[in-house]
């Protein structure tokens, strides 16, 4: 593989938008609503311009994390639906404030959305048949969404029920995928894995966003600087004779896209392939310019 940095991105977005940046936060637009959440990463100001501004203080909600000296959760200041539908593309799926600061999906890997569905539509092409995708850590399922669209035969696991009843929802609201075949599953993703390599499910396409840390769902701890290893060993086992490809982003704070493309370099060398590494970003309105969100990286057969 190059040590070469790639920067990932999608310009199609409509609902969502990256407004601004700087001192910590991030200020998006989510459909019709605005949100300030934590950025760490933004060690610059905020832009000045009196608009820019205006929808800073006017934002319908932000997100304070323990830091700020509030209590960490959302403060929600204008009246907004608890949930509404988003659009990419031909998708629709469900979007809320969360917990954990998240809004139920990621737009930065809306590139991966893209790549996903145009690979599989291209195989589903040139040689029919099955394309089984396996998306582990799967949260509210839009990837899932994309490749069942492509034609894929789709398993969606996460360890969370609530989740996974969301990933559900988002696959009702697309009345065509409504009835696709797409298994949502809740399970640890290593004992998913061990199990399917013992009952002989082969897949395709694998996507995976393990979290930095977390449980199972009958208490299972997760690390992934641990784990990452141990879970690329297992998905090797449950891949097809000819995979197509695997994704592996991660958001933890030390993670870097060059690790993650050297990880999954050596867990699939016996399959030749191509590996590229880089950093899920989002084009920024007020400057112009990419921020960073995630890095990532993906191995493809060349």
């Amino acid at each position: 593989m190059k040590n070469e940095i790639k920067i990932f991105y999608s310009k199609d977005w409509v609902d969502y938008e990256l407004l601004d940046t700087g001192e910590g936060k991030k200020l998006e637009r989510f459909g019709p609503y605005t949100f300030i959440r934590p950025y760490e990463d933004a060690v610059w100001s905020k832009t000045l311009t009196k608009e820019v501004q205006k929808t800073w203080k006017n934002a319908d909600g932000k997100f304070w994390n323990s830091k700020e000296g509030a209590k960490r959760g959302w403060k929600i200041t204008n009246k907004i639906k608890p949930k509404w539908e988003m659009f990419y593309k031909g998708i629709k799926f469900l979007a809320s404030p969360t917990p954990f600061r998240h809004l139920g999906f990621f737009p930065e890997q809306a590139s991966h959305w893209d790549f996903i569905e145009k690979v599989i539509k291209e195989e589903k092409s040139a040689k029919g048949g099955q394309v089984k995708f396996l998306n582990l850590f799967g949260y509210t399922g839009v990837a899932s969404l994309f490749a069942l669209r492509a034609g894929a035969e789709v398993t969606h696991l996460d360890a969370s029920k609530q989740t996974l009843n969301w990933a559900k929802e988002n696959q009702k609201l697309n009345a065509e995928l409504a009835e696709a075949p797409m298994r949502i599953i809740e399970d640890d993703a290593i004992k998913f894995l061990e199990r399917e390599e013992k009952r002989g499910n082969k897949y395709d396409c694998v996507i995976m966003d393990p979290p930095k840390f977390g449980r199972g769902p009958k208490g299972e701890v997760w690390k992934i600087e641990e784990m990452l290893p141990k879970l690329l060993s297992r998905v090797k086992k449950v891949l097809s004779d000819k995979p197509l490809f695997i994704i592996l982003t991660s958001y933890a704070t030390d993670s870097l896209s060059l690790s993650l493309g050297y990880a999954l370099a050596d867990a699939l060398k016996d399959f030749g392939g191509k590996v590229e590494q880089g950093e899920l970003c989002i084009l920024e309105k007020s400057n112009n310019r990419m921020i960073p969100l995630a890095n990532t990286a993906l191995w493809f057969k060349s």
